[in-house]
C-alpha cells in the first residue's frame, strides 16, 4: 500500500476483490469545475489524453502534448496508464503540477512514481481521492509468436475505472478487448477505448466486442489519428446501434461532451 504526502485528502489505498467494485453505481448530482451544475464534462485531448471535470476537481488521464494555454487549468489528479512515450511526457506532467496535484502511476513506473511522489498502483488496486473513487484496471495487450508483446500482462500496467459520485468513466489506455472486462459488465457509464492502427480491420472490430462485453451506456474513441474515428464509426457504427444500447460519441480532439 503506497500514501501520499500531498495534502488533498487521500483516503486509503486497498486492494480489493472486484466483486466490490460497482456497487450501487448510479448518476448522481456533480458540481464540476467550469461547467454548469449537475454536469460532468469529459474533453478528448491528443492521443489517448482525457480530462474529466466534475464535483470540484480536474482529473486528466495520460495528458500528451497539451497546449500551452493548458498551464490555466492544473491537474486535481493525474493517472498514467503506461510509461510510453505517447501516453507519458514528463514536460506535461510538470505543466499541469501544482501543490496537491495527486499523481497515481503503475507501481511498474517506480522512477516516476519517486519524482512525482505519486501513488504506485497494480490492477485491483483503489484510490480515494476526496469524492473520487479510482480502480486501477488491467491493461495489457497481444502478439503472435515469435514477436513480443508491447504492453505484456506481466508489468502490471494499469486502465482505470474512475467513479464520481456513481458516474463511472473507464479508461483503457491501450488495450482493445480482454477478458477480465466480464468482470465489470454493465458497471460502466462511459468507455474511452482506443482504435489505434488499423482500426478499419480486426482491431477495429476488437472494439466493438470491448463495446459489447462492457456493456457502457457512451462509447468515446480515444488513440486514433484524425479523421480515424470518423472511418470507425463508419465502418462499425451501424453494428454498435444493432448490438448495443451504448451511443457513441466520436469526438474531435479538444472537443469536449457533457454529461448531465
Amino acid at each position: 500500500m503506497a500514501f501520499t504526502k500531498k495534502p488533498l485528502a487521500i483516503v486509503a489505498v486497498v486492494v480489493l476483490g472486484i466483486g466490490a467494485i460497482g456497487v450501487g453505481l448510479y448518476a448522481a448530482s456533480l458540481a464540476p469545475t467550469n461547467t454548469e451544475t449537475d454536469t460532468l464534462r469529459i474533453t478528448l485531448l491528443s492521443n489517448a489524453g482525457i480530462m474529466i471535470e466534475a464535483d470540484g476537481l480536474r482529473i486528466y488521464v495520460d495528458p500528451v502534448d497539451l497546449p500551452s494555454n493548458y498551464t490555466d487549468l492544473p491537474a486535481d489528479i493525474i493517472l498514467m496508464t503506461h510509461p510510453h512515450g505517447d501516453h507519458y511526457q514528463t514536460d506535461i506532467i510538470d505543466m499541469l503540477q501544482k501543490e496537491d496535484t495527486v499523481n497515481i502511476f503503475p507501481s511498474n513506473m517506480s522512477d516516476a512514481v519517486t519524482l512525482y511522489d505519486a501513488i504506485g498502483v497494480e490492477p485491483l488496486d483503489q484510490v480515494q481521492v476526496g469524492t473520487v473513487n479510482i480502480t486501477a484496471f488491467y491493461m495489457y495487450t497481444w502478439a503472435p509468436e515469435p514477436y513480443e508483446a508491447s504492453h505484456p500482462p506481466e508489468n502490471n500496467w494499469t486502465s482505470y475505472i474512475i467513479d464520481i459520485n456513481g458516474f463511472v468513466v473507464f479508461h483503457a489506455g491501450d488495450s482493445k478487448n480482454l477478458p477480465e472486462y466480464e468482470q465489470i459488465a454493465g458497471q460502466i457509464d462511459v468507455a474511452c477505448l482506443p482504435l489505434g492502427p488499423g482500426c478499419q480491420t480486426m482491431a477495429g472490430y476488437e472494439v466493438v466486442e470491448a463495446i459489447q462485453d462492457l456493456g457502457a451506456d457512451y462509447f468515446i474513441p480515444i488513440h486514433f489519428t484524425e479523421g480515424n474515428e470518423q472511418l470507425f464509426m463508419f465502418d462499425y457504427g451501424d453494428t454498435i446501434a444493432d448490438t448495443t444500447e451504448c451511443e457513441a460519441l466520436p469526438l474531435a480532439h479538444y472537443e469536449y461532451h457533457e454529461f448531465n
